[in-house]
Formats: C-alpha cells, structure tokens, sequence
C-alpha cells in the first residue's frame, strides 16, 4: 500500500490551470467569508449591507442616502430599498438636510443603536474567526493588497 498524501495538500491536476487564478482563489476566500458571516448573524436577521448602512449612519448622522451609496458603492435603488427596510424596522429616521431641504438626511433610532451594537458584537466574532488565520503582519499586508484591487 502507498503512502497517500492527505486530500488538499497538492492541487487537483485538473484544476491546475484554475489554481493559478488570483480570482479564483478571492471567490473562495469572499464565499469562506460570507458564509461565516452569515452563520454569526442569523440570529440577528440583518445583512453585510445593513449593518454596513447603519454603521455610517451611527459615524455620519445626517448621511444622505446618496453618499452612502458612494461610501458603499451601491446604486441608488439597492440603498433605498435597505433604508427602507431599515425605517420599516424602526432603525432609522429620515429628516431633511438644514442646507438643502430636497436632499433627506439619515439617522438611527435607539432601536438602531441597539441593533448596532449586537451588530458589533457579532462582527467581532467574526473579525476573531478571520483573523486568527493570520499574524497581526500579516493581516495588515492582506488588508493592504486587497484594498489595492478594489480602491
């Protein structure tokens, strides 16, 4: 009987070619991700984009929709629609801007406030599960390269 290598530890051949795609590997790392994220908040029914709008909106108040749009690089129809949902929830108030009375600001409610911090807690979970697969260095070099693809 041959001593086998466990399964992982060298490339499938037929995925070769595939292997050696810097996209490829972002897509499983991003589905890695994102499934964990998921799991850390399913208690808390908000999503990535949620949490990432009322967090700017706690570090912004009186944000409008459309820089959180730019902030996130989201388009204008998937922001309302999380604000939206967002005020239907009790989370955020909509008011107008004191410079420019057409332009609606956006702020959280208590109940936002509330959701926000469970929402913290839940994204420090997280952060640790991410991060322990790295040194601190190295953390800070892999926020650095991926920064640079998309800024």
């Amino acid at each position: 009987m041959h001593d086998m290598e466990p399964l992982g530890l060298f490339p499938d051949p037929r995925l070769s070619g595939i292997d050696g795609l810097v996209g490829f590997h972002i897509r499983l790392a991003s589905a890695a991700v994102y499934q964990h994220f998921t799991e850390t908040f399913s208690d808390l029914g908000l999503t990535q984009k949620q949490v990432a709008v009322l967090w700017l909106i706690e570090d912004q108040p009186g944000i409008a929709q459309a820089d959180i749009g730019r902030r996130l690089k989201m388009d204008r129809a998937s922001v309302m629609a999380i604000v939206n949902r967002m005020q239907d929830r009790g989370f955020v108030r909509r008011g107008a801007s004191e410079q420019d009375r057409r332009r609606q600001t956006l702020s959280l409610t208590e109940a936002g406030h509330g959701s926000l911090e469970q929402a913290r807690s839940c994204i420090a979970e997280h952060e640790k599960w991410l991060k322990d697969r790295f040194t601190p260095a190295e953390t800070a070099m892999l926020v650095e390269l991926l920064r640079r693809v998309y800024i």
